[in-house]
């Protein structure tokens, strides 16, 4: 709790002062599990998956942006709740907190597919998804942008990749500044974690965000999770946001 406090601080801090009002804050956390990452790998139902050698092993429920037939989408997933709590889907949809992360990270990804497309819109908003872990069952809150890719983008993944990247769901807002921030104020390097992979044919794209994100340093597994911090954030509940998401997919 004392490192997560020190990096919670500079967040809040940074955001009070003006220079951002959504950090998304991780953190790495040793974990003990008695499967190789290629076992957990292969437990995973999860919606994507990448086992790498005995580097690293992920399993995303997050889709990052999929082109189909010159439409591009993308579904921001921010805000989870304990699905066993009364009432959680409603109260999720409904906490102050929760919703104004939920429309800073709309609004930003809004913004950044119009870079690449033309009549964007939000099609769902705050959608509400179920995640089956081991632990305990959880709630998300998604929603659904589209738009129509413009020509000069079309089969152009690299420049199309490039205009959005780092992905807004795991950034904040403004994206420079909140990168600087969250540099500052982690102080661990992310690697991979909460980069994008994907698949591309030429012409059709389905891409994630490389999140639920287990790593092997040496002999020692870390967990790499987090969540958005603003100004009504308070620090006993990231802290256990953040600790809801650490777990390894057995059903």
């Amino acid at each position: 709790m004392e490192s997560f406090q020190t990096g919670f601080d500079k967040v809040q801090k940074n955001i009070r002062l003006g220079n951002s009002y959504l950090v998304n804050y991780t953190r790495k956390t040793r974990i003990e599990t008695n499967l190789t990452l290629e076992e957990i790998f292969h437990h995973s139902n999860a919606k994507y998956k990448v086992f790498y050698k005995d580097f690293f092993v992920f399993f995303s429920p997050e889709t990052f942006v999929k082109i189909i037939d010159g439409k591009i989408l993308t579904y921001p997933m921010k805000g989870t709740i304990d699905a066993s709590l009364e009432n959680a889907a409603e109260l999720l949809k409904n906490d102050r907190k929760e919703k104004a992360e939920h429309y800073t990270v709309v609004d930003l990804l809004r913004n950044d597919l119009s870079m690449v497309a033309d009549d964007v819109k939000v099609e769902q908003f705050q959608r509400i998804d179920f995640i089956k872990t081991h632990q305990k069952d959880l709630y998300a809150m998604s929603s659904e942008i589209s738009g129509k890719l413009k020509p000069e983008f079309d089969g152009k993944i690299g420049s199309i990749m490039q205009k959005l990247l780092p992905a807004g769901s795991i950034l904040g807002a403004p994206k420079p500044k909140t990168l600087e921030i969250i540099l500052e104020a982690e102080g661990y390097d992310r690697g991979y974690y909460t980069g994008v992979c994907g698949w591309f044919d030429g012409q059709n794209v389905d891409s994630c965000v490389m999140i639920r994100f287990i790593e092997k340093e040496g002999d020692q597994l870390y967990f790499k999770s987090g969540g958005g911090i603003t100004h009504m954030s308070k620090l006993e509940d990231e802290y256990q946001e953040m600790k809801n998401k650490i777990y390894v997919p057995i059903h």
